[in-house]
């Protein structure tokens, strides 16, 4: 997944979701739990960067972080439960769609 299209697709191919651009940028896309109105997706250019975040549990959070140095702290958000991911092509595919999968349940919590 290297498109903002492909992750986007796959956020909202999780049940009850819906995208959003609240800040009225095209630029920031978010992928919401209705109802909750909760954000588990965040995607953006930075830097002429695709970019994610992503809710992380705090025991995975470092272990993404450690592993992957394309997984940063979140940008513009909490630092202990964000992760962003930049979209660089070094994480894995499988590793995204579980982060993001993760990155749901948390917000459904």
């Amino acid at each position: 997944m290297q498109t903002r299209q492909e992750i986007l697709s796959y956020g909202l191919s999780f049940p009850n979701t819906y995208q959003d651009a609240p800040f009225r940028d095209p630029n920031w896309q978010l992928v919401r739990v209705r109802g909750s109105k909760k954000v588990f997706l965040w995607t953006y250019e930075r830097n002429e960067q695709l970019c994610i975040n992503i809710k992380a549990d705090p025991e995975w959070r470092d272990v993404w972080r450690s592993l992957y140095p394309a997984v940063q702290p979140g940008y513009h958000q909490n630092k202990e439960h964000w992760n962003t991911v930049i979209l660089d092509g070094t994480v894995p595919t499988e590793e995204l769609k579980r982060m993001i999968a993760e990155s749901y349940d948390l917000v459904q919590k």
